[in-house]
């Protein structure tokens, strides 16, 4: 997905590790309302955390950078990432 920078994108990431139960979803919060996004941080009943953040294109760049940076609470082992056109309809950034 080709998108310029200042274009609203919605980033889906499955962040696999040890992520739940460590305030990783707290952390992630944190981390997307310095940068400006919307969405949200889930548990999965795998033991994933799924992110899903809507922000234009570079911020949320940062976010997955972040993510992926091993600064995080617990352990992540690996994210994959989904990027597509933003839906729109979020408010703020919920841990659920």
């Amino acid at each position: 997905m080709i998108t310029r920078s200042d274009e609203a994108v919605r980033l889906t990431a499955w962040v696999h590790g040890h992520v739940q139960g460590v305030g990783f979803r707290w952390w992630t919060r944190s981390r997307a309302l310095e940068l400006g996004l919307v969405g949200s941080a889930r548990n999965l009943p795998d033991g994933r955390v799924v992110v899903v953040a809507e922000g234009e294109h570079h911020p949320c760049e940062l976010l997955l950078a972040a993510l992926r940076s091993g600064s995080t609470p617990g352990s992540v082992d690996h994210v994959v990432e989904q990027w597509s056109e933003a839906r729109g309809g979020l408010r703020g950034f919920e841990e659920r």
